[in-house]
């Protein structure tokens, strides 16, 4: 175990989170891009679930993420409509949909995630000095590095994104 001395900081657990969906809304700006209009928060739940339970049926992702079920049919079909997910019917009940990623979605999110935030960083912190701006993408960056390398297992997202960037989206 670690044994850590006292640190007085001015940001605390709240902050924390508050940073971390503030730093995730400018990546999801900058993953959609100007063009393409904003997924409903649903559609982020139903596909967490369904890469961390593949071949899940309706009813059951919708008894983990809490939201009605003709909400869940109506994302899910969404998603399917736009390659972000595969269904098909249960082999032993027929009247079951299963759930799955798309194969070529991990893919195509790495693809698409491999763009700079440069730019949206500095629109956010309102940064105009060049100077100013790698010094802070600097410092993210080795958080993200320092993160990624001692918080242990990763998620079901993390790993399938890793794996697709291993395979050379």
């Amino acid at each position: 175990m670690h044994r850590y001395r006292c640190i007085v900081s001015d940001v605390d657990a709240l902050e924390l989170i508050v940073l971390g969906r503030r730093l995730a809304k400018i990546g999801e700006r900058v993953l959609r891009g100007s063009g393409d209009r904003a997924l409903p928060t649903g559609v982020g739940l139903v596909m967490e679930d369904v890469f961390a339970h593949p071949d899940s049926s309706v009813g059951e992702i919708t008894a983990r993420i809490g939201l009605p079920q003709s909400y869940v049919s109506e994302l899910i079909s969404q998603l399917r409509n736009m390659k972000m997910i595969q269904t098909r019917a249960d082999a032993v009940d027929a009247r079951r949909t299963l759930v799955r990623v798309h194969p070529d979605n991990p893919r195509e999110i790495v693809r698409r995630g491999a763009v700079s935030i440069d730019r949206a960083l500095a629109d956010a912190l309102g940064e105009t000095d060049a100077t100013t701006i790698i010094e802070e993408i600097g410092i993210l960056e080795s958080i993200a590095a320092r993160l990624r390398a001692t918080s242990g297992e990763s998620g079901p997202i993390a790993r399938e994104l890793d794996r697709a960037r291993r395979e050379g989206a």
